[in-house]
């Protein structure tokens, strides 16, 4: 029995281990209308290679928590490691109703969110761990 819960817990700290740094909840910066968001990210649904975020929680300019036909949605979708702390995929972004090829640059507890659609660069501002 020893065994058996030494080998689970190995197994579970194995996976921990071995969670992309990306991985978690992320709240956004404020978007045009100062709204924010909390976005969980982690392997999508049908492709663990890539990572995937979806909105679990919406706030409105003043901090409080609101009912949103967004929550659900993926905001971040069909991203992966680039390079060092780049990632590279697609991010929706609410406020625009648009999806732009993603550059999001992980630093600590911070990623720096941008993307671009049709020669058109946005800056998604800074997301920070929660």
């Amino acid at each position: 029995m020893k065994t058996l819960l030494l080998g689970a817990a190995l197994g579970l700290m194995a996976s921990a281990a071995a969670a992309d740094p990306l991985q978690g909840t992320w709240r956004t910066a404020p978007d045009d209308n100062g709204n924010t968001g909390l976005v969980q990210v982690g392997p999508c649904a049908g492709d663990a290679a890539l990572l995937c975020g979806q909105l679990v929680r919406a706030f409105d300019a003043d901090g409080n928590q609101v009912d949103s036909a967004n929550v659900g949605r993926m905001i971040i979708f069909d991203t992966a490691l680039h390079s060092g702390n780049e990632y590279r995929g697609k991010v929706w972004a609410p406020d625009r109703d648009k999806t732009y090829n993603s550059r999001l640059v992980l630093t600590g507890n911070q990623l720096s969110v941008s993307g671009c659609a049709l020669g058109i660069c946005r800056e998604g501002g800074v997301w920070t761990r929660q």
